[in-house]
C-alpha cells in the first residue's frame, strides 16, 4: 500500500506543484511555493526563492500538500539546503520563474533551495460506502472507512 500512495502522491504533486513550505522550529508561517519536481528523483525537489526569505536559512523543513480534488493530503519532511549548480538552476528556468526575478538568472536576490526528503505521511480522502453513511447518519466512523493512511520513506 505505502508504494501505491507514495506514487499517488508523487503523481498528484506532479499535476498541482503548489504545496506550503515552512521550516521546522521556528514560530515562522508556511507559506505557498511551487515545487520543481523531476521525474527521475524522487528523493528530492527544488523551490526557487529569494535570499531574504524566511525559508533561505535553510535547515529542517516540511512541506504540506493538498491534491487539487482534495482527495490526497500529505505532509513532507526533509532538509532545505542551497542549491548550488547551475545546471540545475538552468534546468527548471521559465518565463513563469523569470517573472519573479527582474534580472533573470543574474538577479543577486535569487536563490534556489533543494529539498531533500526524509519521509512523508500521507492520506487519501476515498469514503466507502459504509464511511459515507455513517457520516450522512451521524454514526462513529472508522478511519480506514474515509480513505487510506501511511507514512513513507521517500
Amino acid at each position: 500500500m505505502s508504494t501505491d500512495m507514495s506514487k499517488a502522491m508523487w503523481e498528484a504533486l506532479a499535476d498541482s506543484p503548489n504545496v506550503m513550505l515552512g521550516l521546522t522550529g521556528t514560530n515562522d508561517h508556511s507559506e505557498p511555493m511551487r515545487v520543481q519536481l523531476d521525474k527521475d528523483a524522487n528523493s528530492e525537489f527544488w523551490f526557487y526563492t529569494t535570499a531574504t526569505n524566511r525559508v533561505a536559512k535553510g535547515g529542517p523543513a516540511m512541506v504540506q500538500f493538498s491534491s487539487k480534488g482534495h482527495d490526497l493530503f500529505a505532509c513532507i519532511s526533509g532538509t532545505l539546503v542551497p542549491e548550488t549548480r547551475p545546471e540545475i538552476i538552468d534546468k527548471y528556468w521559465s518565463k513563469p520563474v523569470s517573472a519573479w526575478y527582474e534580472k533573470g538568472k543574474d538577479d543577486p536576490s535569487l536563490l534556489m533551495m533543494r529539498m531533500e526528503l526524509k519521509d512523508a505521511e500521507i492520506w487519501t480522502a476515498d469514503p466507502s460506502i459504509k464511511g459515507m453513511f455513517k457520516l450522512f447518519t451521524g454514526k462513529q466512523i472508522d478511519p480506514d472507512e474515509m480513505g487510506d493512511h501511511a507514512r513513507v520513506n521517500v
